[in-house]
């Protein structure tokens, strides 16, 4: 009798054409690469400075491949980002124009993560009720998250006036940034909930097909509304990195950042048809911009260069995501 161990275990071919094991060795194959011609590369402090770089992106590519997964997607994360922290600032630094500042910044904190987390619901209440395309509904909202900044900091870029120093100063061991623990704590919480509960089960077998979810006694409208939800919470932690980071935050501030995470989830194996896709696979996506990124900065490639090969990127990433769809079916 075969045992369920066995009938999980994988082939050599299966886990040699992983996307994820794949990814992982192309990883391992830039860096040394890229060390080679450049030595600097592979020091630790500039390691984490790379994840330092990703955490802001990788912490909204988290909550997009969990939307993803349920077969949705957010065009307004950026958006949600930059309202939960102009939020935060307004209220602790005052916008000279009636709100007058001077709040507590662990109270201006939770009212910032408190507005992502409205923004998430409202996006998912409207997506799930009125049954339309959340690509439309959350392109249409983010104007409107973009437009609420421009109206809290009126069209200011915003200082914290060093409010969040406690957490961009603080080191593990001297070396690790809170913000960069912060960011793999998120990937983990991510990695939990898809993988070891329920609510993560149902979102999958929702992206897979939701009317037969649906047929299964799986209520789709309140499982859609919560990954919004979650959404928009993780995006007012990405302020909080964000903000603690550079220490300011304008209504421009969350621009490229949906794009950004939907290409690493996809890099990462996370389809756009829902259903199929890992967090783990998400997480490599995230990193290897990342590293490609700032390869081209160790290398001194032009921006203007970069800019052409990371939409280069993009495009491969979405059309060998499709043709592997195709594929399986």
């Amino acid at each position: 009798m075969t045992q369920p161990f066995e009938r999980e275990r994988k082939s050599f071919r299966e886990i040699a054409t992983d996307q994820r094991v794949i990814l992982f060795a192309v990883l391992l194959l830039m860096g040394f690469v890229v060390t080679m011609l450049n030595s600097r590369f592979i020091k630790l402090n500039n390691i984490i400075l790379i994840f330092q770089q990703i955490s802001v992106v990788g912490t909204i590519t988290m909550c997009m491949s969990l939307l993803m997964l349920g077969g949705e997607v957010d065009l307004s994360v950026g958006s949600i980002m930059v309202l939960s922290g102009c939020t935060m600032a307004v209220l602790i630094v005052g916008n000279g124009k009636g709100i007058e500042g001077g709040m507590a910044p662990w109270l201006a904190v939770v009212i910032g993560l408190l507005m992502g987390l409205l923004c998430g619901v409202l996006n998912g209440i409207i997506t799930a009720k009125s049954k339309c395309p959340s690509l439309i509904i959350t392109l249409g909202l983010s104007s409107v998250y973009y437009g609420v900044s421009l109206i809290l900091t009126n069209g200011r870029v915003m200082s914290f006036k060093r409010a969040f120093d406690n957490i961009n100063d603080m080191r593990f061991f001297g070396v690790v940034p809170l913000t960069l623990v912060i960011f793999l704590l998120l990937v983990v919480v991510m990695y939990f909930i898809v993988n070891r509960t329920k609510f993560g089960r149902r979102v999958v077998a929702i992206g897979g097909n939701a009317e037969n979810a649906r047929l299964c006694g799986i209520d789709v409208d309140l499982d859609k509304i919560l990954t919004f939800a979650i959404t928009g919470l993780y995006c007012g932690i990405g302020a909080i990195i964000y903000s603690s980071r550079l220490d300011s935050m304008s209504s421009g501030s969350g621009s490229g950042y949906e794009t950004s995470a939907l290409t690493g989830a996809i890099i990462g194996g996370v389809t756009f048809t829902g259903g199929k896709g890992s967090i783990t696979g998400a997480f490599l996506g995230a990193l290897f911009m990342g590293v490609l990124s700032n390869a081209m900065d160790v290398l001194a490639v032009q921006t203007y260069t970069q800019t052409v090969i990371k939409g280069v990127i993009i495009v491969a990433a979405i059309v060998i995501s499709n043709l592997n769809n195709l594929r399986r079916k």
